[in-house]
């Protein structure tokens, strides 16, 4: 068994962090860090932890602790200024993503390589799965990215922008023309794109419509690029946010617009699945040569 440590496991992508470890045949958690838990047992993040066997959990410790006590995998959840420790396996949620040090990995397009991981962030992940197959045939300078996702995305910190005063019955364009994730979707597809994220009222799950000229039809791209991917699906209808929230699936599909003959490639994730913790999990079963989809969720037929 490979011992795994999660730093920032009080937030949402560091809770399921742990619920995919837990459910993992290969990873055994060894300790949880928290700087606002610290000193807690795990129940105090979720009395569910309590139940069902898993009452025996470590207790909360501090971030830096948990880092000291040498797992051989390492998931950081949240802005952590943390040194990564000398060995084993590291993956980080929310940062490195532009550190040549670290690997940028989004397995079906950029596998990880090296022990050093940065798990893209969430519009990168689906604006990427959208373009990443497609960046060779179509006009940089056409390509707009519409992302919209659900409030979770925010993290669990209160903020003004996610009080549900501001939230329901709305949908709020934000960080327009300079969101943080618009230089990662450029890092890997080489080109700068025009993208506007909003937040809509929704617990999770996250779309992003993307307009492009093409040169060629790209749906044979991207049925070729993901054939052998057991996450991603390239789909005849229109991807589905409901359908994916709460799974680390991904579905993408590409329309052509009859009166300007531009295309519209749609890819859906679950923010905290694909776009977050059930990535972070791919990329560490990639790097440590375990089955990919270990601990990921990915069947079932959700209503």
């Amino acid at each position: 068994m490979v011992s795994a440590a999660i730093l920032g496991a009080s937030g949402f992508a560091g809770q399921e962090t742990l619920d995919r470890v837990l459910a993992h045949p290969e990873l055994e958690l060894a300790t949880l860090g928290s700087d606002s838990h610290a000193g807690q047992p795990a129940s105090a993040l979720d009395p569910r932890l309590a139940r069902n066997g898993h009452g025996g959990l470590p207790a909360f410790v501090t971030n830096a602790e948990a880092l000291a006590e040498g797992a051989d995998l390492v998931f950081v959840c949240g802005d952590l200024e943390l040194e990564p420790p000398d060995d084993g396996v590291v993956v980080d949620l929310s940062g490195h993503r532009f550190d040549d040090r670290w690997s940028y990995a989004l397995p079906e397009l950029s596998p990880p390589t090296g022990r050093l991981i940065a798990n893209p962030g969430c519009y990168a992940t689906a604006a990427l799965l959208a373009l990443g197959p497609l960046k060779d045939v179509v006009d940089p300078a056409s390509v707009v990215v519409d992302g919209k996702s659900g409030i979770s995305g925010a993290g669990r910190t209160l903020s003004e922008r996610a009080h549900a005063a501001a939230v329901l019955d709305n949908v709020t364009p934000y960080a327009v023309g300079a969101h943080k994730h618009a230089p990662e979707i450029e890092q890997l597809l080489g080109f700068p794109v025009c993208f506007v994220p909003h937040v809509v009222p929704l617990r999770r799950g996250l779309v992003t419509t993307c307009y492009v000229a093409a040169s060629v039809d790209p749906r044979p791209l991207l049925e070729a690029a993901y054939a052998g991917s057991h996450v991603v699906d390239v789909i005849d209808g229109v991807p589905d946010v409901a359908r994916l929230q709460g799974t680390d699936a991904a579905e993408v599909a590409a329309f052509e617009d009859e009166a300007t003959g531009r295309w519209i490639v749609i890819a859906a994730i679950d923010n905290l699945g694909k776009g977050a913790a059930g990535q972070a999990v791919q990329n560490a079963n990639l790097a440590l040569g375990l089955e990919e989809t270990a601990g990921l969720r990915l069947t079932g037929v959700l209503v």
